[in-house]
């Protein structure tokens, strides 16, 4: 499971699903936007939309899915839910992964139930090149004891354990940038799959409205 709000989707986002399937041997990765995120603001563009651009930058990439999962649910997009849903789909013995970047890792102690997340996971953090800030003491206190050095160590189990995973292309692409960008009348080439360009352009996506 990678989730997000793929505000809009990005090439570091899929590059980054690219390599955590090579790297953790994983069947799919499921890419999951969020309808309605909980510790952030709503999204510029609708979830329909969100999840339209994430299906044309996938393409037929193989092992990666586009998700809609958290778009038919009512409420918050709580991870510990979707993470119950998986489960559920393929069975106790299914090793599952939840994999984040390092700087929404850092909250994890804020998120709804995140103690549920072990139950029903693995969590593999995604080192990012502008990240590198300590543990906050309620974090610390929730992964002791959980961290593990390797994949083969964390695959040995469904869930509970934590692996911190450093990717091979580390892509500091940031939307919040891509959105100014946009909003501005800006060049985003080369940091949107040409497809999903393609269509934000045409629909005057993110452009500023005067």
């Amino acid at each position: 499971m990678l989730g997000g709000t793929f505000d809009p989707v990005h090439l570091g986002h899929l590059r980054s699903a690219v390599e955590l399937h090579e790297a953790l041997g994983l069947d799919r990765v499921h890419m999951i936007p969020a309808a309605q995120p909980p510790l952030r603001g709503a999204p510029q563009i609708s979830p329909q939309e969100r999840l339209a651009l994430l299906r044309l930058g996938i393409g037929d990439t193989p092992g990666l899915v586009a998700d809609p999962r958290e778009l038919e649910r009512q409420g918050p997009s709580y991870s510990a839910d979707t993470l119950a849903e998986l489960r559920q789909a393929y069975g106790p013995q299914a090793r599952l992964v939840m994999a984040l970047g390092h700087d929404a890792f850092l909250r994890l102690a804020d998120w709804h139930a995140p103690e549920r997340l072990f139950a029903l996971a693995h969590l593999v953090v995604v080192d990012r090149p502008d990240h590198e800030d300590a543990l906050p003491a309620a974090l610390a206190e929730l992964v002791d004891g959980r961290e593990v050095d390797d994949v083969a160590t964390l695959m040995a189990a469904p869930s509970g354990r934590l692996l911190r995973l450093r990717l091979p292309s580390r892509m500091a692409i940031s939307a919040t940038e891509v959105r100014r960008r946009l909003a501005e009348g800006r060049s985003v080439h080369y940091l949107l799959p040409e497809a999903v360009e393609a269509r934000i352009l045409e629909r005057g996506l993110y452009r500023r409205t005067r």
